[in-house]
């Protein structure tokens, strides 16, 4: 929803010499400018799915970066489920060709429903599952060259294959978009997101995603029905060490 306070959802990855952005709402770009972070030092792009309050900035994103006056050194990949390049097509047509890139501008991967890469930065590794919330819906998880691990749930509901990706997680960002008393299909809630987290076993969990309805609701005290490990509520350019 419409909000001066909370802007919708994505995540930079930055490592000593890489940036990867999970998801792109609407706003992420100036959200990205705030942390010092132009488009063109974005390596790649990972949608979790294709609803608009995770993917609504991809296509003026790509006119940004095709416009912009400023020439990437490396291809911008891009990377998500099942429909991704069709997606591209159609916003492609949808916006006059105007997102038509050369081959050595943009590369595109669409991924199973599970299973693992290099990704080729920095020796960091991805991990990947389906989840509950739509066919292409992907949870990741990020293992760096000491073995620190995150794991970003995207949106889903109950779902076994999130809790095997986040098993022994550093840090697991996990969505709960409703209070327990308002859940909704195919998304969770404080206490459901705590019970992954526990069964996981994380060291950290990071709770976002929230809708409107969570507005005035406990919801750390809703979590710690289930989890008791550290827990902290997202909140726009919240940053984790």
């Amino acid at each position: 929803m419409p909000s001066l306070e909370r802007s919708s959802c994505s995540v930079l990855l930055k490592g000593a010499s890489t940036h990867i952005l999970v998801d792109a709402g609407p706003g992420t770009m100036r959200q990205l400018l705030k942390l010092g972070v132009h488009i063109n030092d974005i390596d790649m792009i990972l949608l979790s799915h294709f609803h608009l309050d995770h993917c609504a900035e991809l296509a003026p994103f790509l006119f940004a970066t095709k416009y912009s006056g400023v020439n990437r050194k490396t291809p911008l990949i891009l990377v998500g489920g099942t429909g991704l390049v069709a997606l591209l097509k159609q916003l492609n047509r949808a916006y006059d060709n105007s997102l038509e890139f050369p081959e050595n501008m943009l590369q595109m991967m669409e991924l199973d429903e599970n299973g693992s890469m290099d990704l080729g930065f920095e020796e960091i590794r991805l991990d990947f599952t389906t989840v509950n919330h739509k066919p292409e819906s992907r949870a990741f998880r990020f293992t760096d060259q000491t073995g620190f691990s995150l794991v970003y749930s995207g949106d889903t509901d109950e779902c076994p294959q999130l809790v095997e990706l986040a098993r022994g997680a550093d840090l697991l960002i996990c969505e709960s978009a409703f209070p327990d008393d308002q859940k909704m299909p195919g998304h969770l809630t404080p206490s459901l997101a705590g019970a992954i987290a526990t069964k996981a076993g994380v060291g950290k969990l990071v709770l976002t995603h929230f809708y409107p309805k969570c507005d005035g609701v406990d919801i750390k005290a809703q979590c710690r029905l289930t989890y008791d490990g550290p827990l902290i509520l997202a909140k726009d350019l919240l940053t984790i060490d």
